[in-house]
């Protein structure tokens, strides 16, 4: 038996361990549900309060702080500003974020042409205290 081979391993895993390469590494953050989730209830909350303007505002000033809590979040977690600022450039991953705020606005009946049906799913909105609820306000 090779005494080098024998250690290789257990010697590869200890390199691991001490230099922590592997173990703290972030996932994307187009997979990081804490962030993708409030990305898609601020589209929701800004697709109902564009579609139902007489009925539903904006708190554009909330919304803000909110913004920037989120990124202070994300480099809390080791997430670099540059990497979180390129995250919400990329072109796929809004696209992806659009797309989920669609999936749950239709789910919930409010569907393009319906206006009333945005200014409905606003009104549930506020009424479960939702992330997206917090954003908009009845007028």
């Amino acid at each position: 038996m090779n005494p080098i081979k024998h250690f290789a391993l257990p010697l590869s895993l200890a390199t691991l361990v001490v230099t922590g390469a592997g173990a703290s590494a972030l996932q994307p953050l187009g997979q990081n549900t804490y962030v993708t989730d409030r990305l898609v209830a601020a589209r929701v909350a800004d697709r109902i309060r564009k579609t139902c303007p007489d009925e539903i505002g904006a708190r554009l000033l909330y919304a803000f702080q909110q913004a920037f809590a989120l990124k202070g979040w994300a480099q809390d977690q080791g997430y670099a500003s540059d990497e979180i600022d390129r995250f919400l450039k990329d072109k796929a991953e809004k696209k992806a974020i659009y797309a989920r705020a669609e999936d749950y606005l239709a789910a919930n009946g409010a569907t393009n042409g319906n206006v009333q049906a945005f200014c409905d799913l606003g009104r549930r909105e506020f009424a479960a205290g939702s992330i997206a609820g917090s954003l908009i306000y009845e007028k």
